[in-house]
């Protein structure tokens, strides 16, 4: 069995982490440092580095700990562990044996994992659905994801092309602002707050850092109508995906302008069409048990269709499991 060295990030290897994020086959600008980092008094960071035998970094972990247990990192929306492409499947058996094994020594019993989606890699990257079966890893939660394929689009339906064409006869203008202190104070917050009684996970301070870290990855789109703000939405760009991370209008802006069709649109066909998926993101609750429907289908009747993401349990004590796996 080959033997790897497991490191507990420091601030020392703040390169070489970001680094090898920017190569990694399944990694996006969430795992770089200053991402991570933006909200780093809220958590225990325990992200670990893996490295081979010659010293080459092959591996990253970003992850927090709550006790005696570590999570795939809580602040950020998906996580696992991050590969190097040229990792083949059984480096990783080995790799997992004894990352899990470097756990259970520190007397964390449990490892939770949430594999970041498929449509967000580079190469194929299911290396950690196969290890968590040979784990018996307990699948904890699954999340129903709407997205749509940029290269090979469905038509959107009837109603949604009405609504597109509602923006257009409103004369809706939608202009990519560099700030975003229009949309939080005079739509999403005081949204947020009347509707669900919250906030937003980014403060408009913590999204306007980010946004200088990462200019060309946090867009802001603001919907006119009249000259007046009526909606917009914040997206996360990544290599292959587009997400709107925050949508919000006012009360006319869906209901009278057909403004989330319009603005919908605008960025699936005109400013995103060359990247290869749209993600509308999650419509379920209740750790995936529940589904709401009105929501998927109105995702559906843009031209989405589902995939999944996943969350596992695993125990470290398990670690024994990878043993007699490579025959």
């Amino acid at each position: 069995m080959n033997t790897f060295k497991i490191i507990k990030y420091t601030s020392e290897y703040y390169n070489l982490w970001n680094d090898f994020v920017a190569k990694a086959k399944n990694a996006t600008f969430l795992f770089h440092r200053d991402f991570m980092e933006y909200h780093s008094d809220r958590f225990v960071d325990y992200s670990l580095l893996i490295f081979d035998e010659k010293e080459n970094l092959i591996a990253l972990l970003p992850a927090n700990k709550v006790g005696n247990e570590l999570f795939s990192h809580q602040g950020l929306t998906y996580g696992g562990l991050v590969l190097d492409s040229n990792c083949k499947l059984a480096d990783v058996i080995q790799l997992n044996y004894q990352l899990l094994n470097y756990l259970f020594d520190a007397e964390i019993i449990k490892l939770h994992l949430k594999i970041i989606p498929t449509i967000y890699n580079l190469f194929p990257a299911d290396e950690m659905e196969y290890i968590s079966f040979l784990l018996q890893a307990k699948l904890t939660r699954r999340d129903a994801i709407a997205i749509v394929e940029l290269a090979n689009k469905i038509v959107p339906s009837r109603v949604r092309k009405r609504g597109i064409e509602t923006g257009e006869k409103h004369q809706l203008k939608i202009i990519e602002e560099t700030s975003f202190d229009l949309f939080w104070n005079e739509l999403l917050l005081p949204n947020l707050a009347q509707k669900y009684q919250t906030k937003p996970i980014h403060s408009l301070e913590e999204i306007l850092y980010l946004k200088s870290k990462f200019p060309e990855l946090i867009r802001q789109f603001n919907v006119y109508f009249e000259n007046k703000i009526v909606g917009g939405v914040t997206v996360f760009v990544t290599k292959n995906v587009v997400h709107p991370q925050y949508i919000s209008g006012n009360k006319a802006f869906n209901t009278k302008y057909g403004g989330l069709d319009f603005l919908y649109n605008h960025l699936i066909n005109n400013v995103f069409n060359d990247y290869k998926y749209f993600d509308f993101g999650i419509s379920n609750e209740n750790n995936g048990l529940q589904l709401n429907e009105s929501l998927h289908y109105w995702k559906e009747s843009f031209g989405a269709r589902t995939i999944v993401q996943n969350f596992y349990e695993i125990e470290t004590k398990n670690y024994v499991k990878l043993n007699q796996v490579l025959i």
